[in-house]
This record gives structure tokens, sequence and C-alpha cells, in this order.
């Protein structure tokens, strides 16, 4: 069941992050408005699982001191995001609460769905170029999987070509990671 929100004038970071749990919807903010989209399918999940459990074992393996999220609340200057996973400076996730400020943020993952797809092509890419953050990858599940690799360059990201399935994508920075992104949706 999905929450109403009421709400008088732009909404502010802290009254974003004040409002109650809702399963069934993430809640975003950009420029004072609120950004909803509904909860992630089942390939979507599956995708976000298996990546999060690569770049666990990836920054286990290479002696990183990182975490990873899955689905957090991330304050970045015009408001607040929620990407699908985040790899976040230890020490830094240790002090936060509820969320996490961008610059302790070393990259960030959105796996594209039909209701999010231009948002993570467009908008918030531009957003987290502008909070400074280092990594945007985005995941692409249709019609063929696919990686493309961001790298932060004069305020905006620098895209790789896209690594589509069946090849191997190696990844250097934050640590190496390599994997293929079709083992992201495969059973």
């Amino acid at each position: 069941m999905s929450v109403a929100y009421s709400h008088a004038g732009p909404w502010t970071v802290d009254a974003v992050l004040a409002l109650p749990e809702d399963s069934t919807q993430r809640v975003e903010l950009v420029g004072g408005q609120l950004m909803m989209s509904p909860a992630p399918g089942l390939p979507h999940q599956r995708a976000s699982h298996r990546l999060h459990n690569l770049l666990e074992q990836a920054a286990e393996t290479a002696g990183a001191d990182v975490e990873m999220f899955e689905a957090i609340n991330i304050v970045v200057p015009d408001g607040l995001l929620i990407p699908d996973l985040v790899i976040v400076d230890s020490a830094a996730a240790l002090e936060a609460g509820v969320a996490v400020h961008a610059h302790d943020v070393l990259a960030v993952v959105e796996i594209a769905s039909p209701s999010t797809r231009v948002t993570d092509r467009k908008l918030k890419p531009a957003l987290y170029a502008a909070a400074g953050i280092e990594h945007y990858w985005r995941i692409e599940l249709e019609p063929a999987p696919r990686l493309l690799i961001g790298r932060l360059q004069r305020g905006a990201y620098a895209d790789e070509p896209p690594l589509l399935a069946g090849a191997v994508a190696v990844i250097d920075d934050p640590f190496l990671i390599e994997f293929d992104p079709g083992s992201l949706v495969r059973r």
C-alpha cells in the first residue's frame, strides 16, 4: 500500500527523510520536488543482488576499505537520491545515519527499469556529477544486458563504450572487478 504525502511548499531533505517508510515506491527529492518510482521488479532485483555480491567479493579481494549498499539515501546538492547500488567509504558508512553525503560515495550504480530509464540516463548522471561522485555505472537490462561506465571528468561523466553481455567488463577503479553483464540476469 502506498503512502499519501501532504506538504506545503518545497520539500527539504529533512522533510523527506522524516516520511514513513513505503516499500512500494522510492521517494527521492530534486529541486524541492518529490520524484517517485515504483519498487523494482524481479529482473532488476536479481541483477542488483548479483552485482552487490560481485562488488563485495572484489572489494574484499582488493582489500578496499569500502562497503556496498542497496537503495540508500544520498544527499546531493540539489536534494536526495536513492541509487540502486552504492560504494561508500567504510569510515563514513560507520558514521552515517539514514543518509550518506555524496562526498563519501565512491561510485553509484543505477539499473535502468522501464519506469526509470529516462531518469537514469539523463537526470541522475547530471546530479551525481554535480555532487562530485567519481563513478557512475548504469546497467541496461533490455533489450540485452549491458554495462555503461562513466568516470567524472570536468564536471560530467565521460562514458566508455557499452560492455555487452558475453564480454567481460574489467573495471579497475575504485577497485578491480571483472564480470560479464549477462551474468547479472542468467538463472
